[in-house]
């Protein structure tokens, strides 16, 4: 089962690790700055704008919730 914190850690994270300000990637993918924050287990993130964030930090889905310990995307 997928955890929503899990989820929102590694985006927070992997943010920080590029350098890149939450809010301007959440703007840039068309959410809402709360999105994240909003987030539970119950109402979790769409497909969509789980694969916006993921293709934003240059990572992969799986990475994000915590599939995978390896941001690397499959190319």
């Amino acid at each position: 089962m997928y955890n929503a914190q899990i989820l929102s850690t590694r985006i927070k994270n992997r943010a920080v690790e590029k350098n890149i300000y939450l809010n301007k990637m959440l703007d840039d993918c068309g959410l809402n700055v709360n999105s994240i924050n909003q987030m539970t287990d119950k109402k979790g993130l769409a497909s969509f704008s789980l694969a916006r964030i993921a293709d934003y930090l240059d990572c992969s889905v799986d990475y994000l919730l915590g599939r995978t310990d390896n941001p690397e995307v499959n190319k």
